[in-house]
């Protein structure tokens, strides 16, 4: 009698647990997915930006665009390998 109550507690907390942690899961998949969309659009428009490249043959402007666009590109790189491991 009492083992099957201590089972049915622990089957209550496991299913509690379980559940729990899915919902989190969820979560950071739904913000992964914006933050890799947001990441996208920022570089398209960086991208439309300078479609005449303008900024780029600029020296000082050039190299703090070059070095943005560098960081966008990392960023996107991480996440498109971050979504393909798993």
């Amino acid at each position: 009698m009492i083992i099957e109550i201590v089972l049915g507690l622990v089957i209550l907390v496991e299913s509690y647990v379980i559940w729990n942690l899915m919902r989190k899961t969820e979560l950071l998949e739904t913000w992964v997915e914006n933050f890799t969309d947001r990441v996208n659009k920022v570089q398209q428009e960086l991208s439309e930006i300078d479609s005449t490249g303008h900024f780029e043959s600029d020296d000082e402007v050039g190299s703090i665009f070059t070095s943005i666009k560098e960081v966008i590109n990392d960023l996107n790189n991480n996440t498109e390998q971050e979504l393909i491991s798993e």
